[in-house]
């Protein structure tokens, strides 16, 4: 059932359609679209550019083949993530252990996000934010697509999180979630970035 809330833009009052998760969900699976949903509000999501393509390939690659025929498995861009009882991503990247529906999962261990231009500003603040609240997650990755850098936000025993920044090409970047090394460069192979 489809309710409204009020918004108020330039002092005028609009009624903004409210979506429950319910028809959310109903939609999402049998449609084209993949669309994010916060809250009541849903967000199209935008295309991506090759580069961007190229690094989430690379990390979706390696760790396909880690978990093939494993319980855990990892998912790019297409399946959903319950992030909270009403928020659902689509994560770039991401390995989850648990199987509650063909469509979506909600225990993830391990998130990548490649940062776009448009959606920069969402995976370093509310997507934070949100991902850090999932009690299963260990780690959150952060990937630049203009310039090679990994931002690695880890939880550690107590709870509290550290963030370790990678730039340089024989750094080795290791996911501790999912027990995988790899050097900096690799995800960044065939990627070119713009001359300035």
């Amino acid at each position: 059932m489809v309710c409204g809330k009020f918004i108020n833009i330039m002092g005028l009052a609009k009624l903004k359609p409210y979506l429950s998760v319910e028809d959310y969900l109903e939609g999402e699976n049998d449609g084209d679209l993949r669309r994010e949903y916060i809250y009541g509000e849903v967000y199209a999501m935008a295309g991506t550019s090759d580069r961007h393509n190229r690094i989430a390939a690379r990390f979706f690659t390696r760790l396909f083949q880690k978990f093939d025929g494993s319980e855990c498995e990892a998912f790019m861009t297409d399946m959903k993530l319950q992030a909270d009882e009403e928020t659902f991503y689509y994560p770039d990247v991401f390995v989850a252990c648990d199987n509650p529906d063909r469509y979506f999962r909600r225990e993830p261990i391990l998130i990548i996000e490649v940062l776009s231009p448009s959606t920069e500003s969402t995976d370093r603040r509310e997507k934070l934010k949100v991902y850090r609240q999932i009690e299963t997650l260990q780690e959150y990755a952060i990937v630049a697509q203009d310039k090679m850098q990994i931002e690695l936000h880890r939880k550690q025993s107590g709870g509290e999180w550290t963030k370790e920044i990678f730039t340089e090409q024989k750094e080795t970047v290791e996911l501790k979630s999912v027990k995988l090394s790899f050097a900096l460069a690799e995800i960044y192979r065939g990627v070119e970035f713009d001359v300035k």
